[in-house]
C-alpha cells in the first residue's frame, strides 16, 4: 500500500485511535486538536491539591485499548496498568436502602436477591445471559460498519436474525425489567444503564439490556494514574509512531474539490492530505468545518443524547459509607427521564452519581480528604435560557440528597470546587449542545440511525467517535476508529 498523508481533527480518544491504527499500517499521521491538550473529553485537572478526570470516570472492556499497543508490536504495561475494582458500585436509595454490586456476578445476584427480595437464580441467570446477547450484537453493529451490504449478509449478521426475538428490539428496556424483576429496585437498578449511552430507559428499546454484561461479567477497572492515563498512553503511543501534533491549531475548514476531502485549513495555512477523519461532532463538522458540501439535514437534525452538569468537589473529610462509584437514586425515576427529554430541563428529584477516585488512589488528594466527581444527567443545551438557575437549584438539591443518605450537612466539607455544564462542555469540546454521546438511542432504529464511519457523498473522509456509529463512551470511540482503519483498508 502506498504511504498516504493522513489528517486528523480532534485529538479525543476516537481520534488518537485512528491516528495510532493508520501510523501502523505505515502512514505519515498529522493531528489538529484546538486544545492545549489531547483527550478531549477525557481531560483532568487540579485544584488545590486535588486531582479530577475531568470526563469518563468508569474504565470497561480494557482490552480495545490494550489492542491498539499490540497492533504496534509494543507491550501495552509498558504504557498502561490497570486493576479490576472489587466493588462495581454502591446504590442508595431515600428510604435508607443499600446494596453494593461486586465484581463476581454470583456475588452480585446475592446480594440483589437479599438486599431487594429478588430471586438469585433468576438474577444470575439475567446477568449471564447478557454475555451471549452482547455477543451476537457486538458482532454485528459494534464491530461492523452498518453501511455495508455485506454486513448485512455475513453469517453473523444472519446469526442476529434468527435471535432477534431475543434481543428485545420491540420491547423497552423498562418493560424487559419490570417483566423480568419484581422489586421496583432492582428494575431501577438495571434501567439506569440507559444513561451510559445518554438515552431514556422508558424509550430505549431492550436491546440496550446488554449494557450490563461490560460491569458484571467482565468488570470495572481503575486505570493506574487515573482515567487521563489512557489519553496519556495513547498520545505517547502515537508520537512514538510517528505521529505529529498540532496542539493550539483549531481546525476552520475541511477543504473539499470534486466531492473528495483534499486538505484542511487552521489560522496558520492550508495543509494538504491524501485522507482525512473528523472526530469532532457531526454537527460542528458540517456546519463549521464543510457549509459548503451536501448536509445529513435528516442525521444532523435527531435528538441529541443527554448532557450533564458535574461538579468537582474537594472534601476535607473521608466517608466509609462511600465506594470508587455511588449511586443516589431519584425516587422518581420516570419524571426524571420525561424532564430531561420531553421538558428539556432537569428533575427537582435527580439521580446522583458520585465518583471518588481517590479511594483507590489515594495521590489524587490532600491527606483526609476525598475528591468527588458528581454528575447529574442534564438535557443537552437547546437555547434553555435558566441554566444558571438551574445549576443553582442542583447543587442545592445534590447536597441535600447526599447530606439525607450520608446523616450529615456535606456543605461544610467541601473546600475546592468547579463544574461543567452543557454550555461549558459545547465550548470545550465542540459537542453539539453539549450532549456526551452524540445522539439518542430513544428508538428501535437509532442504531441504524448514526451517522456511518464514511459517506460516499465526500471521498478519502472518514468519520470516528462519539456521535457517529456506533456511539458514544470509551470503547465504542475506540470501536469506530477501527471500523473506519478498516473501511479505509477496503477502499485502498
Amino acid at each position: 500500500m502506498t504511504m498516504k498523508q493522513v489528517g486528523v481533527v480532534g485529538s479525543g480518544v476516537g481520534g488518537l485511535a485512528f491516528a495510532i491504527r493508520m501510523a501502523c499500517l505505515g502512514h505519515q499521521v498529522q493531528v489538529f486538536e484546538a486544545n492545549a491538550f489531547p483527550g478531549g473529553k477525557l481531560s483532568e485537572f487540579q485544584i488545590n491539591g486535588f486531582r479530577f478526570d475531568a470526563g469518563p470516570s468508569l474504565f470497561t472492556l480494557p482490552h480495545l485499548v490494550d489492542e491498539l499497543f499490540t497492533l504496534a508490536n509494543k507491550d501495552p504495561r509498558d504504557y498502561f496498568n490497570y486493576t479490576r475494582l472489587p466493588e462495581v458500585c454502591r446504590y442508595f436509595w431515600e428510604d435508607q436502602t443499600r446494596l453494593c454490586t461486586l465484581e463476581n456476578s454470583a456475588d452480585t445476584a446475592h446480594e440483589i436477591a437479599k438486599i431487594l427480595g429478588e430471586n438469585e437464580k433468576n438474577v444470575h441467570d439475567f446477568i449471564l445471559g447478557l454475555q451471549e446477547k452482547y455477543q451476537i450484537i457486538s458482532e454485528l453493529f459494534l464491530e461492523n460498519s452498518l453501511h455495508q451490504t455485506s454486513t448485512w449478509f455475513s453469517k453473523k449478521a444472519w446469526n442476529g436474525y434468527l435471535n432477534i426475538p431475543r434481543l428485545g428490539m420491540f420491547s423497552t428496556m423498562h418493560q424487559a425489567h419490570k417483566n423480568r424483576f419484581k422489586n421496583p429496585k432492582t428494575v431501577q437498578l438495571f434501567d439506569r444503564y440507559a444513561t451510559y449511552n445518554g438515552s431514556d430507559p422508558y424509550q430505549t428499546p431492550a436491546t440496550l439490556s446488554i449494557i450490563p454484561h461490560l460491569e458484571y461479567n467482565i468488570g470495572a477497572f481503575f486505570p493506574q494514574g487515573g482515567m487521563i492515563a489512557i489519553t496519556q498512553s495513547l498520545h505517547q503511543l502515537a508520537q512514538d509512531l510517528g505521529v505529529q501534533f498540532h496542539f493550539n491549531e483549531k481546525v476552520n475548514r475541511i477543504l473539499c474539490e470534486n466531492k473528495q476531502a483534499v486538505g484542511l485549513e487552521t489560522a496558520k495555512g492550508k495543509y494538504s492530505f491524501d485522507i482525512l477523519a473528523s472526530n469532532m461532532d457531526i454537527r460542528p463538522s458540517y456546519q463549521q468545518l464543510l457549509p459548503d458540501q451536501i448536509q445529513p439535514k435528516r442525521l444532523l437534525q435527531q435528538e441529541k443524547s443527554s448532557s450533564g452538569i458535574i461538579f468537582y468537589w474537594g472534601m476535607n473529610k473521608q466517608w466509609d459509607e462511600l465506594g470508587v462509584h455511588n449511586i443516589f437514586f431519584s425516587e422518581r425515576y420516570q419524571e426524571e427521564f420525561k424532564a430531561l427529554f420531553t421538558d428539556k430541563t432537569l428533575s427537582d428529584d435527580p439521580t446522583v452519581y458520585l465518583h471518588i477516585s481517590s479511594k483507590v488512589a489515594p495521590e489524587d488528594a490532600p491527606a483526609g480528604g476525598e475528591n468527588w466527581f458528581i454528575l447529574i444527567n442534564a438535557p443537552a443545551n437547546q437555547g434553555q435560557q435558566n441554566w444558571d438557575e438551574l445549576l443553582r437549584l442542583t447543587r442545592e438539591r445534590v447536597i441535600q440528597k447526599i447530606s439525607r443518605a450520608l446523616g450529615e450537612d456535606i456543605s461544610s466539607y467541601i473546600v475546592a470546587e468547579d463544574y461543567l455544564d452543557p454550555r461549558r462542555i459545547e465550548d470545550r469540546t465542540s459537542s453539539s449542545g453539549g450532549a456526551l454521546y452524540g445522539n439518542a438511542s430513544n428508538n428501535r432504529f437509532a442504531a441504524f440511525l448514526r451517522h456511518p464511519n464514511y459517506r460516499s457523498a465526500i471521498k478519502n473522509l472518514y468519520w470516528i467517535g462519539g456521535s457517529v456509529h456506533p456511539g458514544g463512551g470509551i470503547p465504542l470511540c475506540l470501536s469506530s476508529a477501527k471500523i473506519a482503519s478498516k473501511l479505509f483498508q477496503e477502499n485502498a
